[in-house]
């Protein structure tokens, strides 16, 4: 029995020992665990003020170290002497007029606003003509049009030149046709050959009016046929007028009074082509500026519509553009108007009567 109480005693004292030192392995680890974790030197730690710096500092690299953009200037200005600019109303009929000098693109006389949607009805047809120049690489190839080319056209009682299907012109007879008679056919024929579809061509259109930074035109179509998204504004058929007036052959087409397409199956003789704009003047109505060249428009939500272009004796060059005349001779004599605040030499208040036009 003493033996066994003295083993007994023994074991106790062990298992004692055995859980001390166990104990103490416990406190060494989780005491050297706090140091490691708390008892680094404060310098290995960024101060909380440096954070906040090197966060502001961070942020103010991402901020623009530029000014901000400006808006480009406008394409047009308006004279800085106001005697200069003419504010026009009742002495002229149609609705929206506008008169600039190409020179400074200063717009030197308005009737309406210089940025109001107008239906541009076949003055349309100078961006289709620029369009089409720029794309056609011999103005003698030819193209034949087909009956689904010409039906709708006829269907809209659209104007046309007189092209008939199978007929095959050259490129220029196509530029000939859509410029003097105002013909859809034309265009429509101009479009297909160069883009391959209208709707393609129209696309080229609508690049240009971005690319010349018109913000107040859409096109949809070629010719000019109404659509309540085919829309322009006087300012900016004036600009494209000065755009085709960079590019020759669109200047030589729009200047033509007439011309004569080449012969073929269907028009032996070719079709004599006129101006529609040049029946109706001779172009030196207006003394000390002749009227060098322009296109016609017509719709009925469109009205009676003129863009010209005219240039002084030493070469000066000025555009007008008239929307929304009631008559066909409401564009041509407020063109004469508006001219005539350039050379003072026609009466803001004459009458269709005071000058004589051919084929009245």
């Amino acid at each position: 029995m003493s033996n066994s109480r003295r083993s007994k005693s023994q074991l106790s004292q062990k298992g004692a020992l055995l859980l001390l030192i166990l104990m103490f392995g416990v406190i060494v680890v989780t005491t050297l665990m706090i140091v490691l974790i708390f008892g680094a030197p404060k310098s290995s730690y960024p101060k909380r003020e440096a954070l906040e710096t090197e966060v502001t500092e961070t942020v103010a690299t991402t901020e623009p170290t530029t000014e901000a953009p400006t808006e480009p200037p406008p394409i047009v200005s308006y004279p800085e002497n106001a005697e200069s600019f003419q504010l026009l109303d009742t002495q002229l009929d149609s609705a929206h007029c506008f008169l600039m000098d190409c020179e400074s693109n200063e717009v030197l006389a308005l009737k309406g606003s210089a940025d109001e949607h107008i239906y541009p009805a076949s003055m349309t047809k100078l961006m289709t003509l620029a369009i089409a120049c720029e794309h056609i690489e011999d103005m003698d190839a030819t193209f034949t049009f087909t009956e689904d080319m010409l039906a709708p056209l006829y269907e809209q009682s659209a104007s046309m030149a007189g092209f008939q299907a199978g007929e095959t012109v050259t490129m220029r007879d196509l530029l000939y046709g859509a410029a003097l008679p105002s013909g859809a056919d034309g265009t429509v024929g101009l479009a297909i050959a160069t883009a391959g579809t209208e709707e393609a061509f129209v696309q080229w259109m609508n690049d240009k009016v971005a690319e010349l930074g018109l913000v107040n035109t859409h096109f949809v179509n070629t010719s000019g046929l109404h659509d309540e998204n085919h829309y322009s504004t006087v300012t900016d058929i004036a600009l494209i007028m000065e755009y085709c007036l960079t590019i020759d052959a669109c200047r030589e087409v729009i200047s033509a009074p007439n011309y004569t397409t080449t012969q073929t199956e269907q028009h032996p003789q070719g079709i004599f082509l006129t101006s529609t704009m040049f029946n109706k003047m001779y172009g030196n109505e207006v003394q000390g500026i002749t009227i060098k060249g322009g296109k016609t428009g017509y719709t009925d939500e469109a009205g009676q519509c003129l863009a010209s272009y005219a240039e002084t004796p030493n070469g000066h060059r000025y555009i007008a553009v008239t929307s929304f005349g009631g008559t066909k001779w409401h564009p041509v004599f407020d063109s004469f108007k508006l001219y005539g605040i350039v050379t003072g030499t026609y009466p803001m208040d004459a009458t269709e009567d005071t000058t004589v036009a051919p084929n009245a």
